[in-house]
């Protein structure tokens, strides 16, 4: 039995829903904005607000002067939010299937370029689909980051969507999205639900699935930054979905060629406390927490997310892999009397 088709999705999102307030669940929700998101968020178009349905923080940081890709942006919310973060000089590509999304989408444009004080505008709004991004007239190599907000869980065909992103992104570029995901497998006929699938749950994959998926798309590492457990909010969905835990996850990965082991060649790096808004700490993932200016040790396919990206600028890593000392050793580092690693945080592979 096979999943809906992108027509009965494209009439749950084009017809069904006109605001956040039609959604069943409490799937699509999202929490734990940052302030600066937040601050930006408040000059929005209330339309375009009203028509979110994402389920978590997909704009990664430093994304100034950036080509940036967002994938089912629906309204055009975190369109218009990333326009404002990658400042005049960057540009974001919003790609939705369904017409109704973008045409509200659309006739906010030049709202938003003159409320910013951009000369001309730095988005547009593309219908396609996400399975097929050459269609869109995506080329390969043509995108620093890709973000998604709850969207690939509805996609029909998820390989191919995953294969299409780490087409389309230059060398180092970055996938960050937010989506659903299951503690199990979704049983086919839930799968066929037209409102589970609408609203962002039977169409969410298996979180061991995705990580095989990645992998046979060529993504042999990519780390988790945050993990919330969803409810439903809703008796007669509970009921359907029995068991089934689900989870919004925030996902990064990066298109670098990695080991599919956290390896250990003794590099070390350190954060110097120069990304905008980040004077403190930098958030890798959910188990790399770099402070200013604290040497931390890395495992090599940390240290390539750290140096051979956008984020490269603002880090320093010592060491390289001439030698290799075997798997990285996720326990804490004991911190040994006059040892030059007792200065270094303990880290942790992935």
């Amino acid at each position: 039995m096979e999943e809906l088709t992108q027509q009965q999705v494209q009439d749950y999102y084009g017809r069904q829903l006109q605001t956040q307030h039609d959604l069943q669940t409490n799937a699509c929700c999202t929490d734990d904005i940052p302030a600066e998101h937040k601050r930006i968020l408040a000059q929005l178009e209330p339309e375009v607000l009203e028509k979110y349905y994402g389920c978590g923080v997909a704009v990664p940081p430093a994304v100034e002067g950036c080509t940036v890709l967002d994938l089912g942006s629906g309204s055009g919310r975190d369109v218009y939010l990333l326009s404002k973060l990658v400042g005049e000089q960057g540009h974001v590509i919003g790609l939705d299937m369904t017409e109704q999304q973008l045409d509200v989408a659309r006739r906010h444009i030049g709202a938003h370029t003159e409320r910013f004080g951009y000369a001309a505008p730095n988005v547009e709004f593309r219908h396609g689909y996400i399975e097929d991004l050459q269609a869109a007239g995506l080329a390969d190599n043509s995108v620093d980051i890709v973000v998604s907000n709850c969207v690939i869980n509805l996609s029909t065909d998820k390989e191919a969507t995953y294969r299409e992103i780490f087409r389309v992104l230059k060398p180092g570029g970055e996938m960050h999205i937010a989506d659903v995901f299951a503690d199990r497998r979704i049983p086919a006929s839930l799968r066929q639900d037209p409102v589970l699938y609408g609203e962002c749950l039977s169409g969410a994959l298996y979180i061991d699935d995705f990580r095989r998926l990645l992998h046979d798309v060529g993504v042999r590492d990519y780390r988790l930054t945050s993990s919330r457990r969803l409810t439903i909010g809703n008796p007669e969905i509970e009921a359907k979905v029995g068991n089934i835990k689900f989870y919004s996850l925030t996902v990064r990965a990066f298109k670098l060629d990695l080991e599919d082991r956290c390896e250990d060649y003794g590099q070390v790096a350190t954060y110097l406390g120069t990304l905008p808004g980040l004077p403190n700490a930098f958030e890798l993932d959910d188990h790399h927490r770099l402070e200013t200016n604290r040497p931390m040790l890395v495992c090599g396919n940390t240290a390539a997310m750290l140096t051979d990206t956008r984020y490269g600028a603002y880090f320093r890593v010592t060491g390289d892999k001439t030698h290799h000392f075997g798997l990285f050793d996720c326990a804490p580092v004991p911190a040994a009397a006059g040892s030059s690693s007792s200065d270094a945080a303990p880290g942790c592979g992935c």
